[in-house]
């Protein structure tokens, strides 16, 4: 059975750099924009470096990629700070009945109301400022994208499925990637937006675990809920699906290329996605969703997977090339 939530460490009590280092006047603020728990800034980057290198599947980077790399990184954090303390805002009543929530500076009074819109505005003016050197069609998805944001607190309330709207939400950086190197949004790029919306609905259902008992007794609607005992069979379909489509993006992407460069691209596509495929196969037959511990443990793992799967898609060219020319000598 799931293990009682009394015996783990709430969100806003557990040792991290943040309680250890930080001064005490801005720790409930690193807090409320989730710096203790940097994993949300890395899966909110790895869609737009992600776009970048789908769109670069026949070429090396150039040094203008890697500024606007940069320039999403730094996004992520304002952005994805942003968004948690625009949650928490929202969700400070349910967080108070939650036990690993309780203790969160709005819910646990270590922050008024009035200081979490001010550093909200803090941050959305950060992410605006990234948002200024971004290409005119990357500019207008961002744009579009707030509307998902906005939404997303109340999925929860209303649906089964607000893991799903989180994966709609969280992998839009997948288009700006795309459009700000490309200038366009091509069948590629949708399907590597749609394969990785299904990871996020997939590890974030896995997440959701965490509090299934705490949500049921709220009334807070998750997968986790929805799938219960079935959670292993529906995260695995789920993930084979997100799969398929990141499959079907390098094809495409390999497709649209100069044909003298289609091999290397679709063979260094399929490579990302094979690794990728056996990281999440893993992670599915070791995750006991009847343990808060292990599914924290597997979620935060999606971290190393994702970065790698961009990574090699990034070297996929230089190296697809040279092993070509080794097999060939």
């Amino acid at each position: 059975m799931m293990t009682d939530k009394s015996d783990h460490i709430a969100d806003a009590d557990r040792r991290n750099w943040v309680t250890i280092y930080a001064p005490k006047s801005i720790q409930p603020y690193l807090q409320l924009a989730r710096f203790d728990r940097p994993i949300g800034f890395w899966l909110l980057a790895i869609p737009c470096w992600a776009g970048i290198a789908l769109s670069r599947l026949d070429q090396s980077w150039v040094w203008s990629d890697l500024k606007f790399a940069l320039l999403f990184g730094l996004g992520a954090i304002a952005m994805r700070g942003a968004g948690c303390t625009y949650n928490d805002i929202l969700d400070r009543d349910l967080d108070a009945k939650v036990s690993r929530t309780q203790n969160r500076p709005l819910p646990g009074g270590a922050i008024t109301l009035r200081q979490a819109y001010w550093f909200l505005g803090l941050q959305l003016f950060v992410g605006f400022v990234v948002w200024l050197f971004l290409p005119v069609l990357a500019k207008q998805i961002s744009l579009a994208a707030i509307i998902l944001v906005v939404l997303y607190p109340f999925m929860k309330r209303i649906t089964y499925w607000p893991q799903a709207w989180l994966g709609l939400t969280f992998n839009a950086g997948a288009l700006v990637g795309y459009a700000t190197i490309s200038g366009e949004i091509s069948n590629a790029a949708v399907l590597l937006y749609a394969g990785l919306a299904f990871w996020t609905l997939g590890y974030d259902t896995i997440y959701a675990h965490q509090d299934r008992e705490d949500d049921a007794l709220i009334g807070i609607k998750s997968t986790a809920r929805l799938f219960g005992k079935h959670s292993k069979i529906a995260v695995g379909l789920i993930y084979f699906i997100c799969l398929g489509l990141l499959m079907f993006a390098g094809n495409s992407q390999a497709n649209s290329i100069a044909e003298e460069l289609q091999r290397q691209a679709l063979y260094g596509g399929f490579l990302a996605t094979g690794l990728f495929a056996f990281n999440l196969a893993g992670q599915i037959r070791l995750t006991d969703f009847n343990d808060s511990d292990q599914c924290l443990k597997s979620f935060k793992s999606n971290q190393r997977y994702g970065l790698e799967y961009v990574a090699l898609l990034a070297i996929a060219p230089v190296l697809m090339t040279w092993l070509m020319q080794m097999s060939s000598q």
